[in-house]
């Protein structure tokens, strides 16, 4: 038995999780996980550049891990980085701040490393789960990029493109400095062509349409579930492996597009961090259902941070 401590950091959110690993049955026991929004890839799609404001929100959230991981003794650790640090021209200001807090230097990793990992941490307890046919279409939704990973017991192919919640926002719902509240449906339409270009520019690497059971993964499709569950708050045991009828998904994104950020914010299992960028989230997902003709999405609360801790112990 291992103790090991995960982050991973990405465009809109950094996660952590400490937890006893026994690679002799698989296991994986959850000490702590948490998440917290500090919008790193704050304009990173505008400027090219990590905002000041950005970064000392993410560098508020290591102080905060790095006592927890002490507080738990984790054996080792690993900082994993994902879309928002790797677009950015002073991502070596990030570097230096993480590694001065936290005493180890952040993994600026490749959308096909992150993708492998995201595979791992998704479907390594899924096997033999209900009879969920492979292979696996593995979709991690995050802030800044989409990953798409297909697989049965490893990783066949994977890709990952610039369609995150984030992203998608930032550069298509924002008018003079502002969300748009609602989006209007000329705004609506320009984010559908960018993300279904973004679905072409996937399939020329990864078979999407080969995959039999489809696995979703990160915030998006995880508040997806939460809202169609009816969840008086957010609950990641009634979320992780809970089922969405692509039905489901289109009556809530299609919700989601046309309500305000007042309607949104009152969904009690809505994160606040999320009230902005869930629409355009919930639009990538269901854009990928209907890409592949998937009649549910299987929802997944473990992803890239149990792939990275895996990757330790």
């Amino acid at each position: 038995m291992t103790r090991v401590a995960a982050v991973d950091c990405g465009t809109n959110s950094i996660r952590l999780l400490v937890a006893d690993a026994d690679p002799a049955t698989g296991e994986l026991t959850d000490l702590d996980r948490r998440m917290t929004i500090v919008r790193l890839g704050q304009g990173v799609d505008r400027t090219g550049r990590l905002a000041p404001e950005a970064l000392q929100r993410t560098f508020a959230a290591c102080r905060e891990y790095a006592g927890i991981i002490k507080e738990h003794g984790a054996e080792r650790l690993r900082f994993v980085a994902t879309s928002a640090s790797r677009d950015a021209e002073n991502r070596d200001e990030f570097v230096r701040g993480v590694l001065d807090i936290l005493g180890v230097e952040p993994e600026v990793i490749s959308g096909d490393q992150e993708a492998a990992f995201s595979f791992t941490g998704a479907t390594k307890e899924l096997t033999g789960r209900d009879h969920l046919p492979k292979p696996y279409l593995v979709v991690d939704i995050g802030g800044g990029s989409t990953e798409f990973v297909v697989g049965d017991d490893r990783v066949r192919a994977a890709r990952s493109v610039d369609i995150g919640c984030v992203r998608m926002t930032e550069r298509h719902l924002v008018r003079d400095g502002a969300v748009s509240d609602p989006p209007s449906a000329e705004q609506i339409a320009a984010m559908r062509a960018d993300i279904e270009a973004a679905l072409d520019l996937a399939e020329q690497t990864v078979p999407l349409r080969e995959a039999r059971t489809l696995v979703g993964l990160a915030g998006s499709v995880t508040t997806v579930s939460a809202i169609a569950q009816e969840l008086p708050e957010y609950d990641s045991q009634a979320i992780h492996h809970s089922r969405v009828s692509h039905d489901r998904v289109r009556e809530i994104t299609e919700w989601l597009l046309r309500s305000t950020h007042a309607e949104r914010a009152a969904v009690p299992s809505m994160h606040p961090g999320r009230v902005d960028v869930i629409g355009a989230g919930a639009l990538v997902l269901l854009s990928i259902m209907e890409r592949i003709g998937a009649e549910e999405v299987v929802v997944s609360e473990h992803d890239i941070l149990d792939g990275i801790a895996w990757s330790v112990a």
